[in-house]
């Protein structure tokens, strides 16, 4: 209800600060949304929702001087000076009745720094250290002896597919989007439903509006994945089958928070918001990305069967399939060197030059040779269209590790100390001892920890759940610390 009212006064807000002033019946601008904050250079869309206009044909324009730029279909462009400017769309057959919107442009960060919000450009910057599977160059590795099996199972003449792109289908933006967040972000709860055991703790840094996978935040259709990048403490958070609830919490089928920094895996055998136990985050096409020259990372991949077995960095397999020459999770395709990329459009190009270098990794079972990317109004739909003309003939596995058929087994993780200690000017630092562990979560905050302390400072009684993860499940411990 809290989201319905708050879209059902957007109205009344611009008719009084400078959309319609008229009575009832009169022609309506709502432009959205309402406020935007880009960075400068980069670009912004903008809609025009008109009512009660037999022709809702608008125009638009920048209030101030040197204030960027902005299409006749409604794409805002950036000026290279940071400030606060306004847009506005005017109804091209009643040039009275007008709407608009703010704009706070902001600087560029420094290199390697992410910029904040929906789709923010990363300038740069790439999750998980150089030697992560995600970011290794594989175009010198041998193909897999089951190559050739496994690529006539998915489809030696099915053409690659851009799942991503500019605009909408089926009123839903084309691609899994994501949001970037400063570390102040307001953390909201989380409630899982279907794999709870293996997923990672709330509370969740997920803004308003949420970078949601799909038209409708509290639907039920789809995978409805919510991604959201922390970039001050660098971690990542990911969400499968979301639900926005009316308080402002989530519900989610699973969840998963990744450490940006350590690239550390789930316990195997376990889910993620990805079916093989993958994060999705660092496998997107991103368009900032390809603008810069370059992809630098692996892409996702769907399939449409896949065997009941996984090879790292997948720790999870969502069949039951057992056939030979079906392709684990995490399998890694790759474009074979000889093919020739030259006469493709430029969009296309980056991405099979990538796809040369560091492949792509299996991680759900959907369509055939399917990536994954996200939504920005700057793709070429036509230009990806063009990566049909690779077919999975053009394509190999490149060698296989262990293939794993059964989940592996070894000691669980084990806590043998869980402290709270008062600290030197204020506060109480947890503290724990713990072996077989890689990951480490203190909730009801701080959330992901480094290390083996936290500083916390609670405001009343409050029990603080410690939970490790290893390669091999996980543990808890708990602590209650009173409020000085």
């Amino acid at each position: 209800m809290r989201a319905f009212l708050a879209l059902f006064a957007l109205p009344l807000a611009l008719a009084c600060g400078g959309g319609s002033k008229a009575a009832p019946g009169a022609p309506t601008i709502l432009v959205q949304p309402a406020s935007a904050s880009v960075q400068a250079g980069l670009t912004q869309a903008f809609t025009a929702a008109v009512g009660h206009a037999a022709d809702a044909s608008v125009l638009w324009s920048v209030l101030e001087t040197g204030g960027g730029s902005i299409t006749a279909a409604g794409l805002y462009t950036a000026p290279a000076v940071p400030g606060t400017y306004h847009v506005k769309a005017v109804l091209a057959a009643q040039p009275s009745y007008a709407g608009q919107a703010t704009v706070t442009v902001v600087p560029v960060p420094a290199q390697g720094v992410p910029s904040l919000g929906i789709g923010a450009a990363l300038n740069g910057y790439l999750p998980f250290p150089g030697d992560s599977p995600w970011n290794q160059d594989v175009s010198g590795l041998p193909a897999d002896p089951a190559s050739a099996a496994i690529v006539a199972f998915v489809g030696a003449a099915t053409g690659l597919h851009a799942d991503f792109g500019s605009g909408t289908y089926q009123g839903a933006p084309i691609g899994i989007p994501y949001a970037v967040v400063a570390g102040g972000q307001t953390r909201v709860p989380v409630a899982y439903q279907a794999y709870g055991g293996e997923s990672d703790p709330g509370p969740m840094p997920i803004p308003v509006p949420p970078p949601f996978e799909g038209a409708d935040p509290t639907g039920t259709s789809g995978d409805r994945h919510v991604l959201v990048l922390d970039r001050d403490a660098n971690f990542i958070y990911e969400l499968y089958g979301s639900q926005l609830q009316p308080d402002g919490s989530w519900r989610a089928d699973s969840g998963a928070i990744w450490d940006a920094a350590s690239g550390a895996l789930r316990p195997w055998g376990w889910t993620s918001a990805d079916a093989a136990g993958l994060p999705l985050f660092p496998g997107l096409a991103k368009y900032d990305e390809l603008a810069s020259g370059a992809i630098r990372h692996a892409l996702r991949l769907t399939v449409p069967a896949t065997r009941k077995a996984f090879v790292a960095p997948a720790t999870h397999w969502a069949s039951s399939d057992t056939s030979s020459g079906a392709p684990p999770m995490g399998t890694r395709f790759r474009l074979k060197a000889a093919r020739d990329i030259s006469g493709f459009p430029p969009q296309s190009r980056v991405i099979l030059k990538a796809l040369k270098t560091y492949g792509m990794i299996l991680a759900d079972n959907g369509s055939a040779w399917y990536l994954s990317g996200c939504p920005d109004a700057r793709w070429d739909n036509t230009d990806l269209h063009a990566l049909g003309g690779i077919t999975g003939a053009d394509l190999e596995v490149v060698q296989m590790g262990t293939v794993y058929t059964t989940v592996p087994a070894g000691a669980a993780p084990a806590i043998q100390a869980f402290t709270a200690t008062p600290a030197a000017g204020g506060g109480t630092t947890l503290s724990w001892t713990a072996t077989g562990a890689t990951r480490a979560f203190l909730t009801p905050a701080p959330g992901p920890v480094r290390g083996a302390s936290a500083l916390v400072k609670p405001v009343a009684t409050t029990t603080y759940t410690l939970l490790v993860e290893g390669p091999y499940g996980s543990a808890t411990a708990q602590v209650t610390v009173n409020a000085k």
